[in-house]
């Protein structure tokens, strides 16, 4: 289980950016200047990203924590009922 813990947290680490990279692509996509839709209105893409810049921050450091195996530690119910 702690090496399942340790190679998702490789996962979460490159989840982070791919997340970001891609709404920053589809933003540059779908921003259109002629567009009277909302998905091609730049304000609610930046919202978007801004919003999404801190999880993205955050999935990137629990899966550094998770591959450090900082989370070994922490047992699950599974574990406890083995016990």
């Amino acid at each position: 289980m702690k090496n399942i813990k340790r190679y998702l947290g490789i996962f979460w680490m490159l989840l982070g950016p791919a997340v970001f990279l891609g709404l920053c692509t589809a933003a540059f996509i779908y921003i259109n200047e002629g567009g009277t839709k909302e998905i091609h209105q730049p304000v609610p893409w930046m919202i978007i990203i801004f919003i999404t810049v801190p999880i993205s921050i955050g999935l990137i450091k629990f899966g550094w924590y998770a591959f450090k195996g900082e989370y070994d530690h922490v047992t699950t119910a599974i574990e406890e009922e083995e016990e």
